[in-house]
């Protein structure tokens, strides 16, 4: 699973070109929203492209449950964990 964290840290950094910010710096159960890594709402749409064009995972931004799978690196992948068991 640590390779698939730092995967998503990697996804995260390009699609949203934080080139400021490492691997390393990226908490793995760490908000990515509001106090933690800051991201907002635009960067949640632009993560959700990048989630799906890289995983094949689709995210309906109306689900509350989405906010919950984007809570941090930890919960992002084992959303994209169970959605690929799910397809396959």
């Amino acid at each position: 699973m640590e390779s698939m964290f730092i995967e998503i840290k990697e996804m995260i950094i390009d699609s949203l070109n934080l080139e400021d910010i490492s691997v390393d710096e990226i908490e793995t159960d760490a908000p990515l929203f509001s106090e933690g890594l800051g991201l907002d709402s635009i960067d949640a749409l632009e993560l959700g492209l990048a989630v799906k064009n890289r995983y094949g995972v689709v995210l309906s931004a109306e689900s509350e449950e989405v906010r919950q799978h984007f809570f941090s690196v930890a919960t992002l992948a084992a959303f994209i964990n169970t959605q690929r068991a799910v397809s396959a």
